[in-house]
């Protein structure tokens, strides 16, 4: 999987799990703090990674802010595979 398809999945997997379809324009931006992302929305992201990717993150292993944007998001992921 290149790196091209990574970072268009794990935008969709966003956009399907919060309804947010320009989240990919706003790679840098905090999504807890602009309410993007919550709690129950982050676990959620966590279980999908692993089914379409085949990669585990649980949720204590990072704080909050080395996955809290699209850009770092992708990041834990292309580390992971």
């Amino acid at each position: 999987m290149t790196t091209a398809n990574i970072e268009e999945r794990v935008i969709e997997l966003l956009v399907d799990i919060t309804g947010e379809e320009e989240i990919g324009d706003y790679r840098e931006d905090d999504l807890f703090e602009e309410d993007v992302l919550d709690s129950l929305g982050a676990i959620e992201l966590l279980v999908r990674i692993k089914e379409e990717f085949g990669v585990s993150i649980a949720p204590t292993e990072l704080e909050r802010e080395e996955m809290n944007s699209v850009n770092k998001i992708i990041d834990q992921v292309q580390q992971r595979l």
